[in-house]
């Protein structure tokens, strides 16, 4: 998943994704069209701009652990103020004078300073361990999505970009995208309505802005748990339970996903199965399905004020699908196609349940799929998830994924925690690494990267990318490089075990991995487009294609081994995953489709008058296999509704061009430093710069096709 932030018109969280700070001209003026939630931060080295004012303002004395900074609203107030300056120069240049550089490019500069100022400080919110400083951090970010907002309805600058607009510029290339991107945008920001209708839109998104920040802080902080018995985690191994919080003699179950996802697939006791499957789907409560109907209330009003028929058409506008029917017909023909194999799925389920319980009449229950798909994996497949992970120490996996994506791609990592540990560079907690990226032909250090891995209170619960810096080259010739975040959940080492993962971790792993690639490896000139600063429905491509090198025997052999023996995954074992991969492919694929759909459906209306659990509940029935689950409200806890809004399909619709990239990869050698030399500068490089569909076009030589994507899910046309 990628982190994306307030302003976005494409990307990065993330299935796994949160999203992405990048004050750049496009998304400052697309604002308005999306609210925020991940990042885009800072840098570090002599060829970025100057030091941040969040460097200056800290002691320079190393520092591990949170708070990191103390004054994190002055700090903001601060970048702002130099940002408004910055903004008021770009006004004053006579029209008659005006260039690329002082304007355009200008607008360019003030986004990456202002990004590389305060991403960092509104990244506490998701990963620092002091309360009031995730307060703080919460605060700058609505403070700086209500000034972006301003910005992007600022008439003096509009009219600076329309006079530069109306010069003969001859621009080529990233700049000409720059200038089209930038007036479609302004457009998209209402800046061609009357005066009044302007300002009702400001006021509309500046309420969204504070409602979706609220809905995410709700979800971030809520609190639910379910206390069971150990009698109830039968199944469960022990250094599960040994990990669980007491209360005299229950055991408390937390909403995390290294607490779920494990007790989901191993607990014999389908009550507790069942109590924290209907704990999970009412996180959020009532008070955020009331937000969020407000929300889709609001943005349906924008979408109108704006010309477009419903949220999703003004959505979709900027990304490969480019307007709502698109999305239709996707999921039109795709859902027949999928339901044929869920339907098997379902029936393959409960002959499992049957057999288990011995209860010829068993049906099976959305609490019930992870479980018995991993019986028949035991059963039938002889895989054994918990001996899998005996052969993924978190340790192995990291040294195989950084082998692996150095060689592929002509890089070298290198570990610089012991140097971090300052503001500009911060470390907010023991488990925080960070790593510089360099180039091994040219030597170039490329960019930073932090890994945040194990799951602790108020941290961000899911995997996912924060692009906090995209590489820039600022308009007196100085070279901002990437800075990326992954915040991810795997369980801690204990006493007498390494911290063992699960095989679909070590997917996740990858994928997220991919998308630091994609931020890491840019190298584009305009902070608007640099890394994941791609079309949203695109944005997830190369990490879905990434995930399938922990599928292939010779990847595996190259880091898989056993935490006590040294072993590596033995083939037979391999074999076995492999024959196995498509268990259940259909009603996964079925799952996503629901969130797509009522994601889809939320914002289709025209008034944004939506019953939002009527809705889910309604579409639940009619696209999946199992029964609803009454009495619950999943969309209150879905967060990508914040921001991937109208946008979930995105998902599938990506992993259609991942899947036929990932054939051509293969073709060429998964392994081949030539093949990841090729992707690399054919996509990773490329950000933003060119459509999504001309660089799939280009990698492949070809027009793609969903054949790749349909094998990848085990299903036939």
């Amino acid at each position: 998943m990628l982190f994306v932030h307030l302003m976005d018109s494409r990307s990065g969280q993330a299935h796994r994704r949160p999203r992405t700070l990048t004050v750049t001209v496009a998304l400052i003026l697309a604002s308005a069209a999306v609210g925020g939630v991940k990042p885009a931060l800072g840098q570090r080295t002599a060829t970025g701009p100057t030091t941040s004012p969040a460097t200056a303002a800290a002691t320079a004395a190393r520092q591990v652990g949170s708070p990191v900074y103390s004054d994190i609203p002055g700090l903001i107030e601060a970048a702002i103020g130099r940002a408004d300056a910055a903004v008021a120069a770009i006004i004053a240049v006579p029209d008659s004078q005006r260039t690329f550089e002082n304007t355009l490019g200008a607008v360019d500069d003030l986004g990456a300073r202002i990004e590389a100022e305060t991403n960092m400080l509104q990244f506490m919110a998701y990963v620092s361990t002091d309360a009031g400083e995730r307060d703080a951090a919460s605060a700058a970010e609505q403070r700086i999505s209500e000034w972006a907002i301003d910005l992007s309805k600022n008439e003096d600058l509009y009219r600076a970009v329309k006079a530069y607009a109306a010069t003969n510029h001859r621009l080529t290339g990233e700049r000409a995208r720059m200038l089209e991107f930038t007036l479609r945008d302004y457009r998209r920001a209402g800046m061609e309505l009357p005066p009044d209708q302007r300002e009702r839109l400001k006021e509309i998104e500046k309420s969204l802005s504070e409602l979706e920040i609220q809905f995410q802080t709700n979800i971030r902080e809520d609190e639910t748990v379910v206390p069971v018995t150990l009698d109830e985690l039968k199944g469960m191994p022990p250094e599960y339970i040994a990990g669980l919080a007491r209360s005299a003699d229950l055991y408390i179950v937390t909403m995390d996903y290294p607490s779920v996802e494990p007790l989901w697939t191993l607990c014999d006791n389908e009550m507790t199965r069942a109590k924290v499957r209907f704990a999970y789907v009412r996180r959020g409560g009532q008070k955020n399905v009331r937000l969020l109907e407000k929300i889709i209330k609001l943005r349906a009003e924008r979408a109108r004020m704006l010309g477009y028929a419903h949220t999703a058409d003004f959505q979709t506008e900027t990304r490969m699908a480019r307007n709502a029917q698109t999305v239709r017909e996707f999921y039109d023909k795709l859902i027949p196609i999928v339901k044929k194999k869920a339907v098997k799925d379902y029936a393959e389920l409960a002959a499992a349940k049957r057999e288990h319980t011995g209860d010829g009449s068993a049906v099976v229950q959305i609490w019930d799929g992870r479980f018995y798909t991993d019986y028949l994996l035991r059963t039938q497949y002889a895989v054994n998830h918990e001996e899998i992970r005996e052969y993924f120490p978190l340790d192995a996996v990291l040294d195989g994924l950084f082998s692996i994506t150095q060689s592929l791609y002509g890089i070298e990592y290198r570990d610089v925690t012991d140097s971090a540990g300052t503001s500009d560079r911060p470390l907010w907690h023991e488990d925080v690494k960070l790593y510089e990226v360099y180039d091994t032909t040219s030597g170039e250090m490329l960019g930073s990267f932090y890994l945040d891995l194990h799951p602790r209170a108020n941290k961000y619960n899911h995997a996912a990318q924060w692009g906090l810096r995209q590489r820039k080259t600022y308009m007196d010739g100085k070279v901002q490089k990437p800075l990326a975040a992954l915040v991810c959940n795997f369980t801690k080492p204990t006493a007498d075990k390494p911290s063992l993962m699960r095989h679909n971790e070590v997917e996740t792993f990858f994928h997220e991995f991919g998308h630091c690639l994609h931020t890491i490896l840019s190298t584009t000139t305009l902070n608007q487009f640099g890394g994941t600063n791609v079309e949203r429905d695109f944005v997830e491509a190369p990490s879905q294609m990434f995930e399938n090198w922990v599928w292939d025997a010779q990847v595996l052999g190259t880091f898989s081994r056993h935490y006590k023996t040294g072993n590596p995954l033995p083939r037979e074992m391999l074999d076995r995953m492999i024959a196995a991969r498509y268990l259940g492919s259909g009603l996964l694929a079925q799952g996503q489709m629901w969130l797509g759909s009522i994601d889809f459906a939320y914002h289709t209306d025209p008034a944004g008058e939506v019953d939002t659990t009527a809705v889910q509940e309604q579409l639940y029935e009619t696209i999946s296999e199992y029964p609803f689950l009454p009495n619950t409200w999943f969309q209150a806890g879905f967060g990508h509704l914040m921001g991937y809004h109208a946008g979930y399909y995105g998902y599938m619709w990506s992993l259609v061009y991942a899947s036929d990239m990932f054939q051509r990869f293969k073709e060429l050698g998964m392994l081949d430093p030539q093949a990841g030399r090729y992707y690399r500068d054919k996509i990773l490089a490329r950000g933003g710069t060119v459509d999504g569909m001309t660089m799939v076009r280009e990698y492949l030589g070809r027009e793609p096709d969903m054949n790749a994507f349909l094998k990848h899910l085990g299903l036939e046309e």
